[in-house]
């Protein structure tokens, strides 16, 4: 059986899948020749990250048995219209959490610590200007004893809880899909302690948060809009590492210019992978190009979960 992992896949993923004597072929293959190349080679397997689409069109146009999402979000699928032709499609939802908490910590200290502006202006005025970014840049706060606030409280908006909370921080939730919640936070040798959530209300969370991350799929609309950012408390931050449309980016610049937020971090935009100028040359902002899930831990426990879920249903269909 051959299988095309058209945005790559981890050499643990790729080794297991040949030891199960499979073809796997890692080739990128442009959007535009895709159906072509599956067919001309009798591909039966189709494995994505966030740049192939797979859309109606290409469902069509080829006889694929499973289409696989390395990752979580599966927007840049047809997913109910492939699963109405009989096809199934696997993603991963659960080995990329702890990548994608770590990275909203990382933003989260980075804006606390004046890291993102640092970063940029070092290289540029450090040597003629070191005291005045020094006196700049250390008026700055400690994530310690602030209150984190977390949009969505699945997998993901979990792990940042466990990391928020091991920084000190006190942590609020939001999730439409539940009414309370229990999280295991794992230390070193074993050691656990488990901490309770009740749930609140999404105007409680925004409202009582220094700190908003996002931890949801994309939405027909924003979740974060100018109407939002007015309900929440002067200075505070947001981090968006779901989805590019979650937060309205026009309504976060006004905010940042006009200083009713201190600062930001996107790993996602709206015109993903054209972020707006505006965007970029905002210094209050923390940017990274939507590398949460990108760690090497973390694909490879993709890659493995990808090519357990592929055999798994080939055996199936042999029995």
């Amino acid at each position: 059986m051959k299988i095309l992992a058209n945005d790559g896949i981890s050499k643990a993923g790729k080794d297991y899948l040949e030891k199960e004597g499979f073809l796997v072929i890692t080739a990128f293959v442009a959007q535009d020749q895709l159906a072509n190349f599956i067919n001309e080679n009798n591909i039966e397997v189709l494995l994505v990250r966030s740049a192939t689409k797979v859309r109606k069109e290409l469902i069509d146009a080829t006889n694929l048995k499973i289409i696989g999402r390395g990752g979580v979000g599966m927007d840049n699928i047809d997913v109910e219209y492939a699963q109405s032709k009989g096809i199934l499609v696997i993603n991963t939802p659960a080995a990329s959490s702890a990548s994608v908490g770590e990275m909203v910590m990382a933003h989260a200290y980075s804006l606390y610590r004046n890291l993102h502006m640092s970063n940029r202006n070092m290289p540029l005025e450090g040597e003629t200007k070191f005291n005045d970014l020094k006196k700049a840049y250390g008026k700055a706060f400690e994530l310690r004893g602030k209150t984190m606030g977390i949009i969505g409280f699945g997998r993901i908006g979990r792990e940042v809880a466990k990391l928020a909370i091991g920084a000190g921080m006190k942590v609020i939730a939001y999730d439409r899909s539940y009414t309370e919640a229990t999280v295991p936070v794992e230390f070193f040798d074993g050691q656990c302690l488990m901490f309770h959530f009740d749930i609140q209300s999404f105007d409680e969370v925004i409202s009582q948060s220094d700190i908003i991350t996002l931890h949801i799929p994309a939405q027909e609309g924003y979740v974060i809009g100018a109407r939002e950012i007015e309900k929440m408390k002067d200075g505070a931050m947001i981090v968006n590492t779901a989805r590019g449309g979650v937060v309205d980016e026009e309504a976060l610049l006004e905010a940042l210019e006009d200083g009713k937020l201190r600062g930001a971090a996107l790993d996602v935009f709206e015109k993903e992978p054209f972020p707006s100028i505006k965007l970029l040359m905002e210094e209050s902002l923390s940017l990274s190009p939507h590398l949460a899930g990108s760690t090497e831990e973390a694909q490879e426990r993709i890659g493995i979960e990808l090519a357990e879920q592929i055999t798994t249903f080939y055996k199936q269909a042999t029995v």
